[in-house]
């Protein structure tokens, strides 16, 4: 098979595991969007923290993925398993951290003037779904092993079954039926916390019981912390963490900011963060199908395949984010119309979705970019780049066009600046590391010339 069939077919089958997960994320949104539009406002609030904090701490995990495929490139089994334990200490810590974050968050909602009106109920469901953090960073733990040995069928049978069973879940906690009582939109919380429960269970089953995992010989006993190998996973994790959280606030950060424009423009804002988390599955897909490619060949010391399944990376990468963008470009109404039956928000969300478009071109390139650095294992000067561009730039840039003004700009009073600065940033961004992805690959193959 040619590495480009081998990473289309890793990266299909992660896609569709992906879409599966961010469809958590859209049937919340459609079913909050369909019960009202306070409830559309507070899980817009809610879902950002969320995701600030959760994505954030899959960041640390997803770093560990590259060094689990160089050592499946290099063949070293068993020490793929003991490393695997010891990450069982860094996913316990992280999710002490997330989980006090998420049934604290008034300093988080007074800081960012969230309207007052919204906040029990933000606290509220912050407070459910905060259960469900420690299951779902453990199947992010067990999805990121699966990919870096190319086995990821089964994360992706998972997630659709989890998906198959939140959909109606959901529905019938929502709005009630029979002897349920209608939850509001409590109800999407209580859904993910049972599924994503089940979704790891099965997963610790799974290990324990699948001969594709008895090479590696997981289910040894607990050793004590290893303090080097684990300051070598921060070393890794921690930047890489940042980065991604720098990424993620540069956008979830926007819906706390834009909540003091009103329900409306809150809404809205929803529905292209929503768009935006569903777009960006696909450039994640693929780079984490090549980020593995480029790790195994990494382990297994050829640098010409290395640069193979760079190159093959950039042109799917590239030809996916101008499809997705045209698409945005010509059906952005539609798509905001199956979102919400409030026009006002519809009108707002379709440009906001054009917008969207935009975004995603340079959104699909820094996320090859950060995943081919990472199996470089280059975390530092991205997460400080990421740091000086979309929060500079992005985040404050949007904050000042949408409510101060820019020399020559007045204050435009709408959830475009965010969008329209976190653009500029990210092109900024892009430019930068695809810089950075090619020099760093010129010399390892270089390197390999030489010898």
């Amino acid at each position: 098979m040619t590495e480009r069939k081998i990473i289309l077919k890793h990266a299909g089958t992660v896609l569709a595991g992906q879409l599966a997960v961010v469809a958590f994320g859209v049937t919340d949104t459609l079913i909050a969007g369909r019960y009202d539009s306070h409830a559309l406002a507070v899980l817009s609030v809610s879902s950002a923290i969320y995701i600030t904090v959760y994505v954030a701490l899959i960041g640390v995990i997803q770093a560990l993925l590259p060094m689990f495929a160089e050592l499946y490139g290099a063949e070293k089994f068993e020490k793929i398993g003991a490393i695997f334990r010891q990450t069982l200490y860094v996913w316990l810590s992280i999710s002490v951290i997330g989980f006090l974050i998420l049934i604290s968050p008034y300093f988080i909602l007074h800081w960012t003037q969230v309207p007052v009106e919204l906040q029990a109920d933000i606290q509220a469901y912050l407070g459910l779904l905060a259960l469900a953090l420690p299951p779902a960073l453990f199947f992010r733990l067990y999805s990121s092993f699966n990919q870096s040995i190319g086995k990821p069928r089964l994360v992706t049978w998972l997630q659709i079954g989890g998906l198959i069973i939140k959909i109606p879940l959901s529905i019938l906690l929502v709005f009630g039926f029979s002897f349920i009582p209608e939850m509001g939109l409590m109800g999407c919380a209580l859904a993910t916390v049972i599924v994503t429960f089940g979704m790891a269970l099965i997963a610790i089953v799974l290990m324990k019981t699948s001969p594709l995992y008895a090479r590696f010989v997981l289910w040894k006993k607990l050793e004590k912390p290893e303090w080097l190998q684990l300051k070598q996973m921060a070393r890794l994790g921690l930047p890489n963490g940042f980065s991604v959280l720098v990424e993620v606030t540069s956008f979830t950060l926007m819906a706390l900011f834009i909540a003091r424009l009103g329900t409306a423009a809150a809404a809205s804002h929803q529905i292209a963060s929503n768009m935006t988390a569903l777009l960006y599955m696909i450039p994640l897909s693929f780079s984490i199908a090549i980020s593995a490619r480029v790790s195994f060949w990494i382990g297994s010391g050829n640098f010409l395949k290395m640069r193979e399944a760079v190159i093959i990376g950039f042109q799917l990468i590239g030809l996916e984010a101008v499809l997705m963008a045209t698409i945005l470009w010509l059906f952005s109404r539609e798509i905001a119309l199956l979102y919400t039956k409030d026009p006002v928000v519809s009108d707002i969300a379709a440009e906001l979705l054009i917008l969207i478009g935009f975004y995603h071109l340079g959104d699909a390139l820094q996320t090859i970019c950060f995943f081919v650095l990472r199996s470089f294992k280059i975390t530092l000067v991205p997460m400080l780049l990421y740091s000086v561009m979309l929060w500079g730039v992005g985040l404050s840039g949007g904050y000042l066009l949408a409510y101060i003004g820019l020399p020559g700009i007045a204050a435009m009073q709408s959830p475009h600046a965010f969008w329209i600065m976190s653009i500029l940033a990210l092109a900024m961004v892009s430019i930068s590391l695809v810089y950075m992805v090619w020099h760093n690959t010129k010399a390892r193959v270089s390197q390999m010339d030489s010898v």
